[in-house]
C-alpha cells in the first residue's frame, strides 16, 4: 500500500472508531473497531466475530462468564480505553486521542492534526461528537482529504517491509539486509557517451568540458595562485571529466554498501537486457553478455569465502 493510499485510509479508521465510542454496543461498530486495532498490530489475532456477537459481554462481562484468554483481555482493554475517553476528553481532543492510540507514525499524526483541524474548522461553536461524525461522513464520501506525507527515515525503515530505494535516497538509511542487484560496468561506473548532434567538435560533450575546464581555473585562484594557469585543452579535460565521473560512481557506490548492518548482497547476472529499465519479464527480448563492476574482483579477490557464482 502507498503512502496516499493509506493515508487515505486515515479518516475512515478514525470514522470507525468515533462510531464505536458513540455507539458501543453495536456489533458492527465493535467489530470495525476491533479490525482496525488488530490490523495495526495493538492486538492480538483472534475470532473477531465472536468478540462482537455479544459487546455487552464482550465490554462488561458479568461473574458467570468464565474467565477469557489474554487475546480477548488485551482486546477488551483498548476497547474500554476508548469508552473512558469519551468520559474523560473533551470531544475535540478525541480525534488526537486517537491518533496516538493507534500509534500513528509521524507523518500518520500530521494526517490527523490535519484531519482535526478540518473539522474544527467546518464546527466552530457546535463541536460534538455527533457533528464530528457527520461531518467525518462527508469527508470520506467527497473524497477531498489528502494526507500530508512526509519524506522522513520512518518511511524507509519501517519494519517488515521490503524497501526498494536509489543509492542517491539511501544516504544516511540503513538496513539490516541490502542487496544491490544490477551490479554491470555500463551502470557503474558507466560508459562516457557523446549524442551525434554533440560530435561537431570532437569526442567530448562541451558541457562537461567546460565544467572542467572551469574547475582549474577554480583551483588556480584559490588553491595555487602562485603558478600559472594552465586552462586544459578540451581532450584533457574530457579525460579528467570521466576520471572526477567515475570516481563520484564509486563513492555513491560505497554509500550504497555501507547501509548493509548484517548482509550485503551484490549481485551482476552474467547476461540482462541492453536496458533493464525496458526488460519485462513476460515477454522474449534478446540478451547479450555484461561485464561486472570493476569492483568485483577485488571484493573476490578480498573475500574469496563470500563469492557465490551461478553458471546457469
Amino acid at each position: 500500500m502507498g503512502e496516499s493510499e493509506r493515508f487515505s485510509q486515515i479518516p475512515s479508521e478514525i470514522l470507525n472508531l468515533l462510531q464505536f465510542i458513540d455507539r458501543p454496543h453495536s456489533p458492527d461498530y465493535l467489530k470495525n473497531a476491533l479490525e482496525i486495532l488488530q490490523n495495526r498490530g495493538l492486538i492480538p489475532s483472534q475470532d473477531l466475530n465472536i468478540l462482537a456477537t455479544y459487546p455487552e459481554n464482550f465490554l462488561y462481562p458479568s461473574p458467570l462468564i468464565p474467565e477469557q484468554k489474554k487475546p480477548v483481555l488485551e482486546a477488551r482493554r483498548y476497547c474500554c480505553n476508548l469508552l473512558q475517553a469519551k468520559l474523560e476528553l473533551p470531544d475535540y481532543q478525541l480525534i488526537p486521542f486517537l491518533g496516538m492510540t493507534l500509534k500513528y507514525t509521524g507523518a500518520e499524526l500530521a494526517t490527523v492534526q490535519k484531519l482535526s483541524e478540518r473539522i474544527s474548522q467546518e464546527l466552530v461553536g457546535k463541536f460534538s461528537l455527533k457533528s464530528v461524525l457527520n461531518v467525518l461522513r462527508e469527508i470520506i464520501n467527497s473524497e477531498q482529504f489528502e494526507g500530508i506525507e512526509e519524506d522522513s527515515e520512518e518511511r524507509y525503515t519501517r519494519q517488515n517491509q521490503v524497501t526498494i530505494i536509489t543509492m542517491h535516497k539511501s544516504k544516511g538509511l540503513d538496513w539490516d539486509y541490502v542487496f544491490l542487484p544490477f551490479l554491470h560496468e555500463d551502470v557503474l561506473p558507466g560508459n562516457p557517451w557523446v549524442p551525434t548532434a554533440a560530435k561537431f567538435l570532437g569526442e567530448f560533450t562541451l558541457a562537461e568540458v567546460s565544467r572542467a575546464q572551469i574547475r582549474a581555473a577554480v583551483h588556480h585562484q584559490y588553491i595555487n595562485p602562485e603558478n600559472t594557469l594552465i586552462i586544459p585543452n578540451p581532450d584533457n579535460a574530457w579525460q579528467e571529466a570521466q576520471q572526477l565521473k567515475k570516481a563520484e560512481e564509486y563513492r555513491l557506490l560505497y554509500v550504497a554498501m555501507t547501509r548493509a548492518k548484517r548482509l550485503l548482497w551484490m549481485s551482476a547476472a552474467k547476461e540482462g537486457p541492453f536496458r533493464w529499465s525496458v526488460f519485462k519479464a513476460d515477454t522474449s527480448i534478446n540478451l547479450q553478455s555484461k561485464v561486472p563492476c570493476p569492483i568485483f574482483p577485488i571484493l573476490m579477490k578480498q573475500f574469496p569465502n563470500s563469492v557465490i557464482e551461478y553458471l546457469f
